[in-house]
């Protein structure tokens, strides 16, 4: 089934994120109109967003969840408890929307985190041509370890090619974006502190 962009249907766990979205938005007195004018987006994106017929990008995420005053992390593991060790095949994935003229990018938490966690990490899968949709800064710092394919990173401007083995690390509160040049799907273990995702 398509939704009324064209695309599939997003998976339950976007029904969640916009339930999640919908109750903290609720739960601060804001307006949808608010949150979109503060995230810099339409009102109907955050509408879709909310009732699950459509998945927002890494970019628009990041912004609804500082609007929202929350991190990305804490959308997605709402009511989960901190383990020990993830197993490979059992660890949380997040499906963003197409960014750019590729695919998705996916991110693989790694590691649950909580309310008092300092640092989190993911796994971004970043299929070919898929793109962070637009530089981001905030607090904190970045640490990145290329596991598969090639990205272009930029950072405050300066672009790097970084590929399988090469590692990377700057303050957050540079200007940021990624993407993925190549053919292949890019794999990228990210790591943040404080919890930004």
């Amino acid at each position: 089934m398509n939704n009324e962009l064209g695309e599939p249907a997003h998976p339950a766990a976007d029904s969640e994120l916009g339930i999640r979205l919908r109750y903290l938005r609720l739960a601060r007195g804001l307006r949808m109109r608010e949150v979109a004018r503060r995230a810099g987006c339409s009102e109907s994106m955050i509408s879709k967003i909310e009732t699950g017929h459509a998945a927002p990008s890494l970019r628009v995420l990041h912004k609804i969840a500082a609007v929202l005053e929350t991190s990305i992390a804490a959308l997605f593991e709402a009511g989960r408890t901190n383990t020990i060790v993830q197993r490979a095949g059992a660890r949380e994935l997040m499906t963003l929307r197409k960014g750019g003229d590729g695919g998705r990018i996916i991110l693989e938490r790694v590691a649950p985190t909580s309310p008092d966690s300092r640092l989190e990490g993911n796994i971004h899968i970043v299929e070919p041509g898929a793109e962070s949709d637009g530089a981001i800064s905030h607090e904190g710092e970045e640490l990145g370890y290329v596991l598969e394919g090639s990205i272009e990173l930029t950072v405050d401007g300066e672009r790097y090619y970084v590929q399988a083995g090469d590692s990377f690390v700057f303050a957050s509160t540079q200007q940021h974006r990624y993407y993925n040049p190549g053919h292949v799907v890019a794999r990228v273990l990210w790591i943040n502190t404080p919890v930004t995702f």
